[in-house]
């Protein structure tokens, strides 16, 4: 191995990336996973044990090498890694400055053009309350509609003092374009900008007698006081700052990240990371920094920290060349900003608690679930994987079925599957339930066999045996599905049904449906089930629908693909010019044979 900075990667089974790492010295590390297992943590005695294989790049610098590392962390979301939770749905606040009347509102995504953007938010509740205050603040538009300013008269939203209504005229584009410039100074945390221009704008208008809007102002600065009361920090200054703390607990850690803008801290948020079992707190901070800031719309000039940052030097580097300016880490050991950090990790602590609190309490009420599920429906055994069937179509069309699975009470959507009738294709429900319990317990025995012979059976949801399949209906379609696992030899499976109208459950040979109470978690947990069967399926309906209504007669001539229809189309105007034209003007087309020109005259009639 080179002794030069890099990053590597450890594979498992399947090619599959379990870490991803960086080094200033690539030798020196990767020798490090190979020596005394006993100087090993349990997270990394675990990693070294599932690497097959490792690969490694050589770059340029530690800094190349930090940007490399954190693209293929988001890229694969290795489960030895530390990481932000869900970092690729982080929403942010977007105001289109495109526009002569911009918006300000919520997105997922980021791009160059020319549009300001505040973010990443923890979620999108976060952001909403940010924008209901902005917009109490501020009266911007939030509607879509195109501004004319020739409306007869304005909506709700004008009385209420959430829009200056541009849409009548009421304020110009210049009149409109000053209340956003005040939420983009708000957002950036120039404060006293604000209100130094809102007093400036009273006093105008008190000038030229325009009492009615000079009160207008004068209660939004009001408001803006009110929600910055309290919100200076003490010793401050008037610094741009960032103060970060975390808290952990298993394979997890709660940061929480306080926004000090112009010394007023105006905004705090929290994010979860995952992967952190064994993990010191300088490596969680480290990689929080990496992947925060990687999308972070603004960058401040001193990051505060409740511990000492792991390769702080590469990191300032980078956030310096990101921000075009220095950016400094500092642990504080007394005065305003010691109180300020001490501040975040007592929330990081405290937020950290009420989660595993609301965790502990759903893990409870799951349990309780399954295990009263057990009882009622006296089961053989404990249904930690209960699979749900559900059968949707119109009139006949498009006949597709779904598989939901719960494990331990909780949805793994990773292991739902959707089916497409293979040998039904009509208003026969209890045939389509028949043909999925069919492919699906195929699927398993297939699994089993592989597995007898040592072999990996490589059928993912389809490889494990459930310990309840549901089905959507009543007594008729838990026959069919009785019937037919009867005749594939699965008689260890237990079977229920669960009709709508009165969410009855029936099991087979017994004539009396079991009916759990309303408030009961198991009937919950069933309920549950079977609407995320009906919801996938629907959904896979639907788009089979919409695809349907998008085909054309030329779709449906053998050996007509895309590129043909779209060049006879092309060439013809459309496809009633393609049914008028002979089969030598079809073969003359290029990519066409008389062949395929006559099929089409054929099937186009």
């Amino acid at each position: 191995m080179p002794r030069k900075p890099g990053i590597y990667m450890m594979r498992g089974a399947k090619d599959r990336v379990l870490y991803v790492g960086k080094s200033s010295s690539l030798r020196n590390r990767l020798r490090s996973y190979f020596s005394n297992p006993k100087s090993h943590t349990g997270k990394t005695r675990d990693l070294v044990a599932a690497i097959k294989d490792f690969e490694y790049i050589v770059t340029e610098s530690e800094q190349e090498a930090l940007l490399l590392e954190n693209s293929l962390i988001k890229k694969h979301q290795p489960r030895f890694n530390v990481r932000l939770k869900d970092d690729k749905t982080y929403p942010y606040i977007k105001v289109d400055l495109s526009e002569d009347f911009p918006r300000v509102y919520i997105t997922r995504r980021t791009a160059n053009d020319g549009s300001r953007y505040f973010g990443p938010f923890a979620s999108a509740g976060s952001v909403r309350k940010t924008l209901d205050l902005l917009n109490r603040l501020f009266p911007y538009r939030t509607c879509t509609k195109t501004i004319t300013g020739t409306d007869e008269r304005p909506c709700l939203e004008f009385h209420i003092k959430r829009c200056n209504a541009p849409c009548t005229g009421y304020a110009s584009k210049d009149e409109y374009r000053d209340v956003i410039d005040q939420v983009l100074m708000f957002l950036d945390g120039n404060t006293n900008e604000v209100v130094r221009e809102i007093k400036t704008a009273m006093g105008d208008a008190s000038e030229l007698l325009e009492f009615e809007r000079a009160a207008a102002l004068r209660d939004r600065l009001r408001a803006i006081e009110r929600v910055y009361e309290g919100q200076k920090v003490v010793g401050m200054g008037r610094e741009n700052l960032d103060a970060i703390a975390l808290a952990t607990a298993h394979d997890e850690a709660w940061v929480e990240i306080f926004f000090v803008r112009q010394g007023n801290l105006v905004g705090r948020d929290h994010f979860i990371m995952q992967g952190t079992r064994d993990s010191s707190r300088p490596e969680i901070v480290s990689q929080f920094v990496q992947q925060f800031y990687d999308s972070a719309s603004y960058i401040p000039r001193t990051v505060l920290t409740q511990d000492a940052v792991e390769d702080a030097e590469v990191l300032e580097g980078w956030l310096a060349s990101r921000r075009d300016g220095p950016v400094s880490f500092a642990t504080p050991q007394r005065g305003a900003k010691r109180r300020l950090v001490q501040m975040v990790s007592e929330n990081a602590g405290q937020g950290l608690k009420q989660l595993e609190i609301k965790m502990l309490s759903n893990e409870t009420l799951m349990q309780g679930a399954v295990a009263e599920l057990e009882e009622q429906l006296n089961l053989p055994r404990t249904p930690r994987r209960i699979e749900c069937y559900d059968i949707s179509h119109i009139q006949g069309t498009n006949v597709v079925a779904s598989m939901s699975v719960f494990i331990d009470g909780k949805p793994n959507t990773s292991q739902y599957r959707r089916f497409r009738m293979k040998h039904t294709q009509n208003n026969d429900d209890f045939a389509s339930m028949k043909e999925v319990l069919e492919r699906r317990f195929k699927r398993l025995a297939a699994a089993e066999e592989a597995r007898a012979k040592g072999e990996d059976p490589d059928a993912k949801s389809f490889g494990e045996k459930p310990d309840l399949v549901l089905i959507d209906g009543g007594k008729g379609q838990l026959s069919a599905a009785q019937e037919v696992m009867l005749q594939m030899g699965v008689i260890d499976v237990p079977l229920a049904s669960i009709a709508k109208k009165e969410e009855e459950i029936f099991l087979p040979d017994s004539p009396e449906p079991v009916v759990l109470p309303r408030n009961s978690q198991a009937l919950f947990l069933v309920q549950r089930a079977r609407d995320e069967a009906h919801r996938f399926a629907i959904t896979y309906h639907r788009n089979l629908r919409s695809k349907a209504s998008t085909q054309s007669a030329l779709d449906l001539v053998p050996g007509i693909g895309p590129k043909r229809k779209r060049d006879l189309v092309r060439k013809f105007g459309s496809v009633q010019g393609v049914r008028e034209a002979d089969s030598a003007q079809l073969a003359a087309t290029p990519g066409m044979t008389r062949k395929l020109a006559d099929r089409i005259k054929e099937y186009l009639g």
